[in-house]
């Protein structure tokens, strides 16, 4: 009895553990030549995943200190993702469309 117990306390114990360490992905469309908002809020260790729904190409980059990238292009339906290991301010552009910009804060 006393074993099982302990088994018990030990699995809520990771279960609870674990449930605070799930990182979060957020999806930004990217439609009519611009992204779905302007600004997002993100957890250290969230993603971002970009979505196209417009009926041409995007390239979406950042270089910023926070996360440098460079997603290169991709076409209708299609969607890339990025993971933020860095916090602070991340200035996401689309080199197709220089109108299309996105700032992404991460937070610890």
């Amino acid at each position: 009895m006393r074993m099982w117990c302990i088994q018990a306390a030990c699995a809520a114990f990771l279960v609870a553990g674990g449930a605070s360490a799930i990182a979060a992905e957020h999806v930004v469309l990217q439609k009519g030549k611009a992204f779905s908002t302007k600004k997002i809020s993100v957890k250290l260790g969230d993603s971002v995943k970009f979505v196209n729904e417009d009926p041409f190409s995007h390239n979406v980059f950042s270089l910023s200190d926070a996360k440098s990238f460079d997603l290169g292009s991709y076409g209708q339906g299609g969607a890339k993702s990025i993971t933020l290991d860095k916090p602070g301010t991340v200035e996401v552009e689309c080199a197709v469309h220089p109108d299309m910009k996105l700032v992404i804060e991460v937070s610890k």
